[in-house]
């Protein structure tokens, strides 16, 4: 099967996500919290099953990790990677900076990767070996000479505990200009060349498995807090920087 065929897919999925969300928000919507005290709403599990409904019929051999429904077949050599709303706290705060994120990863290597905001009506396209398109037109990240004339994002300094902390706080002390709170969306503002660096901690494999063929494919670099590539496999640390001298300051920082 081509990656066109998967590309195909992963736009269907977010199509249908999507229509699932907008219907949602800014209304009067239950909101619960699971285990770890995060939000969820119908929104969130609506736009879920949609998906996972759209991957069972047309691959249902293919692996699916999913925020709210959990893991199958992860061991498949295909694997779908899927978040219906990352940032569910935007979205319930009525702040249209949330998104969906579907990524595709082939033994554990994500190699497709979409970042679709459904109000906005946003969506960035990152494939291997392509380059990443917003709204179908071409998607570059910027040059930027250092940590010292960078923006860098992150979506709340609370995901920074232990070590971490102090590791983070050496790149925000150095940068240029330091933001927080638009979660998935900052990763495709690298993308476009308005962001240079987003840093982060505690994510789950659903939260940065798109990011890694979208900033590639838009020249930049996605790895870990020890500069591995991203994959399903990452702890959760990530580092998102357009220009590979911002990202070589910034890891040297994290690592202290």
């Amino acid at each position: 099967m081509s990656l066109d065929a998967y590309l195909a897919l992963a736009s269907e999925l977010a199509d249908a996500a999507g229509a699932a969300i907008r219907p949602y928000f800014r209304t009067a919507l239950a909101v619960d919290d699971k285990a770890d005290l995060s939000p969820v709403t119908a929104a969130d599990r609506a736009a879920e099953q949609a998906m996972r409904r759209l991957i069972a019929a047309r691959f249902p051999q293919h692996g699916i990790i999913g925020e709210e429904y959990g893991r199958e077949r992860e061991d498949a050599e295909f694997v779908w990677v899927l978040d219906p709303i990352d940032g569910t706290k935007s979205f319930i705060s009525g702040v249209p900076l949330f998104g969906t994120l579907i990524a595709l990863a082939q033994r554990g290597k994500p190699i497709l990767g979409i970042i679709d905001q459904p109000i906005s009506r946003e969506r960035w396209i990152g494939a291997a070996g392509r380059a990443t398109t917003h709204n179908g037109a071409a998607a570059r990240c910027r040059a930027c000479s250092g940590i010292a004339a960078a923006t860098v994002f992150a979506t709340t300094p609370d995901m920074f505990k232990g070590p971490d902390a102090p590791a983070f706080a050496r790149v925000a002390g150095a940068a240029k200009l330091v933001r927080y709170g638009a979660d998935c969306y900052a990763y495709g503002l690298v993308a476009l060349g308005f962001v240079d660096v987003v840093v982060e901690a505690e994510l789950k494999t659903y939260d940065f498995g798109a990011m890694l063929p979208i900033i590639e494919g838009a020249g930049g670099i996605a790895t870990d807090w020890q500069g591995a590539p991203l994959g399903l496999s990452s702890d959760g640390r990530v580092l998102i920087a357009g220009d590979k001298r911002t990202h070589s300051d910034a890891l040297a920082l994290l690592r202290g």
